[in-house]
């Protein structure tokens, strides 16, 4: 393997890492949003903090749930990005 294609790997791992630590505060935000644009839709209430305040509540729950896993899958990219650039720097790709 040589470096271009070490390289590549390494982008292409990356968007998958924050695609998995971005996809469940957005859904979850998505998810949120839907139900109180459904809810102000239906009851004719258009205030715009009755979509904000639970958004962000939901995001925080959201963080504190997954947060740890989100950090484990950055800590782990973040080790092999170290180890893989270290490769490269000596020539060695592994």
């Amino acid at each position: 393997m040589d470096e271009t294609s070490a390289l590549l790997s390494l982008a292409d791992r990356m968007l998958w890492v924050a695609a998995l630590v971005g996809a469940p505060v957005l859904l979850a935000s998505l998810a949120v949003g839907l139900v109180i644009g459904v809810v102000q839709a239906a009851t004719s209430v258009s205030e715009a903090t009755l979509a904000f305040v639970p958004k962000v509540i939901i995001v925080a729950a959201v963080l504190v749930i997954f947060g740890a896993s989100m950090m484990g899958l950055i800590e782990d990219f973040q080790r092999d990005i170290f180890s893989a650039v270290a490769a490269i720097g000596k020539g060695g790709i592994q």
